[in-house]
């Protein structure tokens, strides 16, 4: 299998069930591509939080075939079924008697307003975890790397697998840090844990929950990894000022009728997304303000400015080549959209249904952001898919000249 060249860092952000469109970009990537099957892989460095965590790492571990079998990973998404991944526990968040608790620790994960037990053997299973490590020990992968929060500490700890030879800098930022060693199905339940819906994992001797919450699009852990070309996926759907606009004037709510699950839902979008957009933009800036510095600095001076940084942040800033997907629709809207019409609701049990109608129903604009978050449906994840590969196709010349 020929090295891929330049190092290409696939960086998927978290998301719930909206990490079904990383899947469709993906697959949408490799049709436009169409590359030959005997050649590398689209990508060779892998980051990523939450769900983009069990996407990142079924890529890395199908990085030994050209398309990292996308196909498989989208009929896995499509194969969801809301009663097995949509339970809701009650009294998943209430203090048990004694004689329960001992029970409860052996049946059930931890605490969390939802049954995680069918989510946790689909990442068991998903995942060809010794086929992972045994491209990362071949050099078929340059690292792989999944993002989870220090509950205690409240630091980001990043877990990073990297091949022999491969240098990958630790950060100076006070608020992450870098452990080395082995990612396994474990790492990626504790990126994916959103604190109260999912359990908190215990890792060592420590508690981890969603990495999302504080590093939800890990591109500088690529970065110190070697890469010079950056694919980006993010699940936010960026409004036009137009858009915007147009919301601000719609808007006659009243404080009393904006719902719990409508609040709950914007809540998961600020914590989750919104940082991706600012992310984003930093990372336009280095690359412009390199792009200026290069053309206006001497050799010597541009090298003394690396040295400075090299102090600071622990590697130099370089240009970076990225291309960046955002959901050409708004999820929250679809999956509102999507429960109304869906006949499967009808399957669910009665607190699971009551919840998903609720945020589907009198929420301004329609919206029903929660859910698209919760809504582990093959059927949504097949919409969601699509979008993803009709947003890349769309774009096939930009990904034409990207990997050129």
């Amino acid at each position: 299998m020929r090295p891929l060249q330049p190092p290409t860092a696939l960086v998927l952000s978290g998301g719930g069930t909206r990490g079904a469109y990383e899947v469709g970009v993906v697959a949408g990537i490799a049709e436009v591509l169409d590359s030959d099957p005997s050649g590398g892989p689209l990508f060779n460095i892998f980051a990523g939080t939450s769900v983009g965590a069990i996407n990142a790492a079924y890529f890395a571990a199908n990085a030994d075939s050209h398309d990292h079998r996308v196909e498989r990973l989208a009929d896995t998404w499509q194969s969801l079924r809301l009663n097995d991944h949509a339970r809701v526990r009650p009294l998943g968040l209430a203090p048990l008697p004694e004689t329960l608790r001992r029970w409860a620790k052996s049946a059930m994960p931890g605490k969390s307003l939802l049954d995680t037990r069918a989510v946790e053997v689909l990442v068991r299973r998903t995942v060809d975890w010794e086929r992972l490590h045994r491209n990362v020990d071949a050099g078929i992968v340059r690292a792989v790397m999944v993002a989870a929060l220090h509950v205690v500490s409240g630091r980001t700890t990043m877990f990073t697998e990297g091949a022999p030879g491969v240098h990958i800098a630790d950060t100076r930022d006070e608020r992450r840090v870098t452990a080395f060693e082995r990612i396994t199905a474990d790492h990626v339940l504790a990126s994916a844990a959103i604190p109260l819906l999912f359990p908190t994992r215990k890792l060592g001797d420590h508690y981890y929950c969603d990495g999302g919450l504080r590093f939800n699009t890990p591109i500088a852990p690529a970065i110190r990894a070697g890469a010079e070309r950056l694919i980006v996926i993010s699940v936010r759907h960026s409004r036009s000022v137009r858009e915007v606009a147009a919301v601000e004037a719609a808007d006659h709510a009243e404080m009393q009728n904006l719902s719990p699950f409508f609040l709950v839902g914007k809540l998961l979008n600020a914590l989750l997304l919104d940082p991706v957009a600012y992310d984003l933009q930093v990372l336009d800036r280095v690359n412009q303000m390199m792009e200026v510095l290069e053309e206006t600095l001497s050799p010597a001076d541009l090298e003394r400015f690396h040295r400075v940084w090299v102090r600071h942040r622990g590697s130099a800033y370089r240009r970076i080549k990225t291309l960046t997907f955002t959901p050409s629709r708004d999820f929250g809207k679809l999956a509102a959209e999507y429960i109304r019409s869906s006949p499967k609701l009808k399957e669910l049990s009665g607190i699971a249904r009551y919840l998903l109608e609720r945020a589907s129903r009198e929420q301004p604009e329609a919206e029903a952001d929660w859910a698209s978050y919760m809504l582990f449906d093959g059927g949504f994840a097949h919409e969601l898919i699509a979008i993803g590969r009709a947003d890349a196709r769309a774009r096939a010349a930009e990904i034409l000249a990207f990997f050129g």
